[in-house]
């Protein structure tokens, strides 16, 4: 199945080129013959998708059972062979297990049956519904639909022509999506995203163009520079409009920074040209960060931004400008305010085994004798200062600002350790060694959330506090995990309850100790 896939896509990548490459004098046969090709092509392209699924579901499944069948037959052909030992085969024990097994067996085979099912009626239903989306472009007898132009976000392939010395121009099919008020491409080899030019940028410029006479070309240009020029080609006339609807909306609303001021935007102007380390300039250049290998990036960089003149800090919506700091995102654990933090020696013995067997990580690095502790697998996304120590809109925008941050400057490297909560502290924990790579004490976590609409996301805000007299700083912490953001949210909501409840009882019992010394002391003077 894999080889028919493969075959497919390329059968499928062939007949587009040589659509794409129609002239807009060609003749209706060729024409005709170019777009019967292609809904042929892509026919087999999703129907051989939709196998190839279904196949790879269906192995999952046998994969359950393809250790127990034999294991189970195995132990009756010994139990038929040995009928000498027939008193020690007739143990209850071993007719409970051989019970087990077989309803085992017999439940996955009812799941399979079931999915599989499932999966028919599925393709099934997909084939008859996307049939008329194989075309590339809408037959006459298909009923029309117009453009969607009120988009504020669109994803898709596009053919973009790039330069080259001996050929003239080339053209290569990207897939293009917008994503944080920047253009992004993602060619088929790669493995994320890069920068194709900054809609934030002033002067853009987005129209239809003429372009070695291909169909459904447009081009984004900058009426200042001059210099900025990306060429691309859509499927159709209807998505060639909904592009430029798209991107047209999203320059109209300053890219991700609503209402722009004139001097947000020349401040942004010179936070660019000090930092150096944003901006395309000159079409698909990348940043001078993300050119950089993962072994030599600096670990951290200034969040995109732009600052408003003033800030409003008690307005019941605030902004992101009077959210969030001017500071650079970190994105890594350690810290220069950390180096002095002491590192605890491995434990001696053999080392843990984590999560064997696909059981969950909660619970196999418990120590100690807290009331109460839990253990989460989680991947360090980065961390940037905020203006105030709680509130969901902070972390929101925390989160998108990093993943920004992440997709522009090409960040991929993410920091995996253990998160232990307990009744004490919340610790770090690094898997290969159990050292402590940070520690936070539940007094200094004042907030935490998970995303709202991914749940694998999740963050909390901790408080550091300043000199006598100064003013205290807040740090909001963004991770990743693979359960759920509101499972461990609970988990640090149980830890600060218990936290708070053994504060309270030691202070009820130093006060009754007190009254106590109190009431000695009086009884002494009386007698």
């Amino acid at each position: 199945m894999y080889e028919m896939f493969q075959i497919t896509t390329q059968d499928h990548d062939s007949a587009m080129n040589k659509f794409m490459k129609l002239k807009k004098k060609d003749n209706e046969k060729i024409c005709q013959e170019a777009t019967d090709e292609v809904y042929a092509t892509r026919k087999k392209f999703h129907q051989t998708s939709l196998h190839y699924y279904a196949s790879l579901n269906s192995l999952q499944y046998k994969r359950k059972c393809s250790l127990l069948e034999p294991v189970l037959g195995l132990i009756h052909a010994y139990r038929a062979y040995f009928q000498t030992g027939f008193d020690v085969c007739k143990k209850k024990e071993l007719e409970d297990f051989l019970s087990n097994i077989s309803a085992s067996v017999q439940g996955v085979h009812q799941e399979l049956n079931q999915e599989t099912q499932k999966t028919v009626e599925q393709i099934d239903k997909l084939e008859h519904t996307t049939s008329p989306l194989y075309h590339p472009t809408p037959l006459p007898d298909m009923p029309h639909s117009v453009a969607d132009t009120s988009r504020s976000q669109k994803s898709g392939y596009l053919f973009m022509r790039s330069k080259q010395a001996l050929i003239g121009s080339k053209w290569d099919r990207q897939y293009f999506f917008t994503q944080g008020g920047n253009l992004m491409s993602q060619p088929r080899e790669e493995f994320a995203g890069s920068l194709v030019c900054d809609l934030n940028e002033d002067g853009l410029c987005i129209e239809p163009a003429e372009a070695d006479d291909r169909k459904n070309v447009f081009h984004v240009t900058s009426t200042i520079t001059k210099k900025l020029t990306v060429v691309l080609q859509a499927e159709s006339e209807q998505a060639r409009d909904e592009w430029i609807a798209t991107i047209q909306n999203i320059i109209k609303e300053g890219g991700y920074v609503k209402e722009r001021t004139h001097s947000a935007t020349e401040t942004k102007k010179k936070h660019r040209s000090s930092s150096g380390s944003s901006g395309t300039g000159k079409g698909r250049k990348h940043s001078t960060s993300s050119e950089q290998s993962p072994k030599t990036r600096p670990e951290s960089i200034e969040a995109p931004q732009v600052r408003t003149n003033s800030v409003v800090m008690s307005s019941p919506s605030p902004s992101s400008d009077s959210l969030l700091s001017d500071t650079p995102i970190q994105f890594d654990i350690l810290t220069p305010s950390e180096e002095n933090a002491a590192a605890k020696t491995p434990k001696e013995g053999p080392q843990k085994r984590i999560n064997p067997f696909d059981q969950p990580v909660t619970g196999i690095l418990s120590e100690g004798n807290a009331a109460f502790e839990q253990t989460f697998v989680v991947r360090f996304l980065g961390s940037m200062e905020v203006k105030t120590d709680r509130g969901e809109e902070v972390v929101y925008e925390t989160m998108r600002q990093i993943m920004v941050a992440r997709a522009v400057h090409s960040v991929f490297k993410m920091t995996e350790s253990h998160l232990m909560i307990s009744s004490e502290n919340m610790k770090l924990v690094e898997p290969a060694t159990n050292n402590p790579r940070r520690t936070f004490s539940l007094h200094d976590v004042a907030f935490w959330a998970a995303h709202k609409d991914n749940k694998r996301l999740f963050a909390f805000i901790t408080r550091t506090v300043g000199s006598p007299g100064g003013v205290n700083s807040f740090t909001c912490h963004v991770f990743e995990c693979d359960t759920s953001g509101d499972e461990i949210c609970q988990s640090i909501s149980t830890a600060t309850k218990l936290a708070f409840q053994t504060l309270m009882e030691r202070k009820a019992a130093q006060k009754q100790k007190a009254q106590e010394q109190v009431e000695s002391e009086k009884a002494e003077t009386a007698s």
